[in-house]
């Protein structure tokens, strides 16, 4: 027989946390295993040994209670699995497997393996909003690991409330529950979890926005206003229109073209995003805003990355600083909204429809694919037709 209880050990500094610790009795051989949970002596019930909730940590210490039903739970387990076997043990090997169950089910270990994963896959992007996600649920954890088990329905309703109280937008909270959904799926497929859907209760969909794209007087505005006097905006300015220009490009793919992606007229390049190759024929305005910048000796079309190492580094480090400036820019020009390179994308998007472009030719020259029916209905769309639109929005400048 195997016996396994739940301990306290009293600081011996009065006034300070104590340890929680696993007995772990075994063939009379004492074992213990330390939880890394603390509380105050007030907190615990001698009589019982429980923990008991008393003041104002009631939230605190009810998460102690829960993680160490999960922990209690995964040494149950373990013990079975020993006796299944009908062998000889000892209790340094049930607390060996345990720590060694608990690494493999664990919903922070088990997360930093997917986001590793996509590193290795080249999705660079997809494995940063994975890390923003799971900083997000580790704060909302304080930072304290659960088992991948531990995402229940509750805790879901707990995080969704927990992100609202924060005046976290729907659309953002829908977000992390969709990436957090997709690590609790992958640990389904790997046989780690039983599915039992715990984000049928939360936001998961996508909630209206507010428009973000700007009329087209206010980019004439952008462009004519004098920036030469203050280089960094001008800079700004630059690559905000060179984004317009471009049929809303994003800035990721603005930061890694290539000078030797226009030949005979053409740019063309692959989305980072989509894998889809785009092509948009190039207009004197895109000349100008790149031979504007003849100092720029790399490989890359824009002076965005300037140098070889840590590219993503200085993508990232470029887009925040651009978008910073951007904003200052819209106090300049008192602006209703403020901008972002995003504002671009959407702003061409808006003027092609004020222009009465079909869908299908805005769909196809922004590069999306996730419409399937549109993607359907542009199967043999011509890129000419994409370019004639885009010359004409740009001749409303």
């Amino acid at each position: 027989m195997t016996s396994i209880k739940i301990k306290f050990r009293p600081s011996s500094v009065e006034g300070k946390e104590g340890c929680i610790y696993f007995q772990i009795i075994h063939n009379r051989v004492v074992r213990q295993l330390n939880t890394g949970y603390r509380i105050f002596a007030s907190e615990w019930d001698e009589d019982t040994e429980t923990i008991i909730a008393n003041g104002n940590r009631t939230y605190i210490v009810y998460a102690i209670k829960e993680r160490l039903s999960w922990d209690a739970a995964r040494l149950d387990k373990v013990v079975a699995q020993l006796d299944a076997e009908r062998r000889k043990y000892s209790a340094d090997e049930v607390i060996t497997i345990y720590h060694k169950l608990t690494k493999e089910v664990s919903l922070f270990s088990f997360w930093h393996n997917v986001i590793d994963q996509l590193k290795q896959l080249s999705k660079i992007r997809t494995a940063e909003t994975y890390t923003t996600t799971l900083r997000s649920f580790m704060q909302f954890l304080g930072n304290q690991d659960i088992p991948l088990d531990g995402i229940t329905s509750d805790k879901m309703l707990l995080y969704e409330n927990h992100l609202k109280t924060r005046g976290v937008c729907m659309n953002t909270i829908s977000f992390y529950m969709r990436i957090l959904r997709a690590v609790y799926n992958r640990a389904v497929e790997k046989d780690l979890i039983a599915q039992n859907n715990p984000f049928r209760h939360v936001y998961t969909g996508v909630d209206k926005t507010v428009k973000r794209a700007i009329p087209i007087k206010d980019i004439k505005a952008l462009k004519d206003i004098d920036l030469s006097m203050n280089p960094t905006l001008d800079f700004t300015r630059d690559m905000f229109l060179f984004c317009f220009y471009t049929r809303g490009m994003s800035f990721v793919d603005m930061a890694y073209l290539r000078k030797s992606d226009i030949k005979n007229g053409i740019l063309t390049y692959c989305r980072r995003k989509t894998g889809q190759v785009l092509t948009i024929k190039w207009e004197k305005c895109m000349a100008n805003i790149v031979n504007k910048y003849p100092e720029n000796q790399t490989e890359y079309l824009l002076p965005i990355i300037k140098k070889q190492g840590n590219e993503r580094k200085q993508y990232n480090n470029a887009l925040h600083l651009v978008n910073n400036h951007l904003k200052v820019i819209s106090e300049m020009l008192k602006l209703q909204r403020p901008l972002s390179t995003y504002v671009a994308r959407h702003s061409w998007a808006s003027a092609a429809k004020a222009k009465n472009i079909p869908l299908s030719v805005i769909s196809e020259g922004m590069g999306h694919n996730s419409e399937t029916t549109t993607r359907i209905y542009l199967a043999s769309l011509e890129t000419s037709v994409v370019d004639k639109a885009n010359k004409m929005i740009l001749g409303l400048l």
